[in-house]
């Protein structure tokens, strides 16, 4: 049997976290590894990565990640998985770039320093496995694909990609690598779904690119506000473009978009028409500007915009407030779950008196392969088989239609979902041993420790609030000292409700009597579970609510002063402790038993 596989770890079924791990003779390669943005239920989640413990638990078998791009979904989940394993990263240029900005973050990284620079000409040699990339397509330069070649054949990962014939220099797809892969065995291909399930094809950049012109110049007299998706370098450049055209001024608002232009600038990969002097106006000098010379891109926190814009249009913005002399200009395209955030921010601005643009109104726009792009990639490499990826369900059952129609069997469509193991057994993939992959919940610096218990008493906390019931008892004597002082956050308003906490303060008291003169033993948490189900079980009828109580009892005697004895919830349960294993620190010692490839194996390939 050859031993062989493939494994998401995300980006099937979903949208983002891509991360993909092919096992070739007991060694991983890794193809991405980033994050996705938290669903509407997960409360107070900054992001979400995948759960990493297999991998941690083979990091000696680890070859390497590898990247096909810089934006987040790609690179996002670096920071949280090296300070788990200690590993080399390889990317472009800028790819890894941007990889060590997301990095630099993390003070347990900052000794991390195993970047290795390829291009679309390297060929890196592990002995067995061949590495080797070809350019694509997307809204960002230096965008690979990754072709895994083994003495099988080859395991074929697009990354996102789309084809555009106008493309720039920058994110022009190479057709003629394509089909030198395509004439070789290509086991499986893994590409791009994300856009398969429209039928229309995306319109090319340099429509979007004359689109942008146009509003600018149509809008003369007012002020732009441009909400952009802080790596898609690819539309900045057409910000840019039409801003020194229109003769105004560039105002960058956000870290995120300033570290990216930056770097983007420095390596060449973003053209300026103008000195950065006479292009560029910092945000505390934007008031010298009239609304006619001003244009304000807005990316927001971790490169969501249109988050941020709901803060402006609300006047919390402390340097921009949207009014009537504003056009503001959505230049991302939402996904589906985005879309009613994006609906009610239009209304707020609209609220403000300002104008709205949405780019994905008049046109498809769009980095990923549509329908005939994926077609497309699969005539050219002619694979095996294919696994959709990046994508829901629903969008990776148009890839799967979409294959069909270019006579690919269904029975070699894998539609995978997290944990499953497709090894190859006599030259077929088929799905054996797979295991459950989770998700690993990132809530400010914790990692992992934020689970389904955590989730539940926030969803509680913002539905229906807290009730919290103090109470001074004398267990010596077994009676109850002072009368509960009741507490309510986000349930109901005391004063107005002062017979219901009434009613309450006695079924608390009489509760605790009641266990104080019939228990023979004494359990403070017997005692306080009952208190919670007596009060929970009223307020219930009286509100048809359910807040958190949170019952929380004193003790006092006449030798020692009152000992409070703190509440137990359910985010103190057994279930809600970090899973995730224990840091490893990235240092000299951990890379000793780590497999690397000797740079001299990374060689260039050159074409006649």
């Amino acid at each position: 049997m050859t031993d062989l596989s493939i494994i998401p770890f995300g980006g099937v079924r979903e949208n983002g976290k891509n991360m993909y791990a092919v096992t070739v003779n007991d060694e991983i390669f890794i193809l991405d590894a980033g994050l996705k943005y938290p669903e509407t239920d997960q409360l107070g989640v900054d992001v979400v990565v995948p759960d990493f413990e297999y991998l941690i638990k083979n990091t000696e078998k680890i070859a390497g990640v590898f990247l096909s791009h810089g934006h987040a979904d790609a690179i996002g989940g670096l920071p949280y998985f090296l300070q788990q394993v200690n590993v080399p990263i390889f990317g472009s240029e800028l790819t890894i770039e941007l990889a060590k900005l997301a990095i630099k973050e993390q003070p347990a990284l900052k000794d991390y320093d195993d970047y290795q620079v390829i291009n679309e000409k390297s060929e890196i040699d592990f002995g067995n496995v061949k590495v080797s990339f070809f350019n694509t397509t997307h809204s960002i330069p230096e965008s690979l694909g990754i072709v895994i070649g083994t003495e099988y054949g080859q395991i074929v990962y697009t990354g996102d990609f789309k084809f555009d014939q106008t493309a720039e220099s920058y994110y022009r797809t190479d057709i003629s690598r394509l089909v030198e892969v395509g004439q070789g065995k290509v086991l499986a291909l893994l590409a791009d779904a994300a856009g398969t399930e429209g039928g229309a094809d995306s319109v090319n950049e340099s429509k979007i690119s004359d689109y942008i012109l146009e509003t600018f110049r149509d809008n003369k007299k007012k002020r732009i506000i441009v909400a952009a998706v802080a790596s898609n370098i690819q539309r900045i450049q057409q910000i840019v473009n039409a801003t020194a055209a229109t003769k105004r001024k560039l105002v960058l608002s956000g870290n995120d978009i300033e570290n990216v232009v930056r770097t983007a600038i420095k390596l060449k990969k973003l053209e300026l028409p103008l000195s950065e002097s006479q292009l560029f106006v910092s945000l505390k000098n934007m008031k010298n500007l009239s609304a006619h010379e001003t244009v304000i891109l807005e990316t927001g926190r971790m490169g969501e915009p249109v988050k941020h814009l709901n803060r402006m249009a609300n006047g919390e913005d402390s340097h921009i407030k949207i009014g009537a002399e504003d056009l503001v200009f959505i230049t991302t395209t939402p996904s589906t779950a985005m879309e009613s955030v994006v609906a009610k921010t239009r209304d707020m601005i609209f609220k403000q008196g300002a104008d709205v643009k949405q780019i994905s109104n008049d046109m498809r726009s769009s980095g990923h392969a549509s329908r005939n792009d994926l077609q497309m990639m699969i005539n050219i490499m002619k694979p095996n088989y294919f696994m959709p990826i990046q994508g829901e369900y629903r969008v990776m059952s148009a890839a799967k239609s979409a294959a069909e129609e270019v006579n690919l069997p269904e029975n070699h469509i894998m539609m995978a979902q997290k944990g499953d193991q497709f090894k190859l057994i006599d030259d077929q993939f088929e799905l054996k041993d797979s295991f459950t992959i989770g998700e690993t919940l990132i809530d400010g610096s914790g990692i992992g420790d934020i689970g389904n218990v955590v989730l539940r008493d926030r969803r509680i906390l913002s539905e229906d609030g807290v009730f919290v019931s103090v109470v001074t008892i004398d267990r010596k004597k077994r009676q109850v000292v002072s009368k509960p002082k009741l507490t309510s956050r986000g349930f109901v308003y005391v004063k107005a409700n002062r017979d219901l906490m009434k009613e309450a303060s006695d079924l608390t008291v009489k509760q605790i009597e009641d266990y104080l003169s019939n228990s023979k033993s004494f359990d403070w948490n017997e005692l306080k579970a009952g208190v919670r189900d007596v009060l929970s079980r009223f307020l219930f009828e009286q509100t048809r609510r359910r807040p958190m109580v949170m019952p929380v009892v004193m003790e006092v005697n006449q030798n020692r002063r009152p000992n409070l004895h703190k509440t137990t919830t359910s985010s103190n349960n057994q279930a809600n402790k970090r899973q995730m294993p224990k840091k490893a620190s990235p240092n000299k010692n951990n890379k000793k038993n780590v497999r690397r490839p000797a740079k001299k194996n990374i060689q260039n390939k050159t074409t006649e």
